[in-house]
């Protein structure tokens, strides 16, 4: 027997957005990269479409630079 249950989906960990994630990443790289407070402190930030577009623009040159130290 199922039960007719609306799972809520998880909101974006930024403060004051509630969008859908799209996208989990390591907070201590999002609080590093971006100024913008996070509601949890977990291991993991659940990122929006959107915020996720800012943090991945933020980070482009230190990913560059990762990527060409391998």
């Amino acid at each position: 027997m199922s039960t007719n249950t609306e799972k809520s989906k998880p909101s974006c960990d930024v403060v004051g957005c509630s969008s859908d994630v799209k996208r989990s990443i390591s907070s201590s790289k999002v609080k590093s990269t971006l100024s913008i407070d996070l509601s949890s402190s977990s291991r993991k930030a659940k990122l929006c479409k959107t915020h996720y577009k800012e943090f991945k623009k933020a980070s482009k040159k230190d990913r560059k630079l990762e990527m060409l130290g391998r």
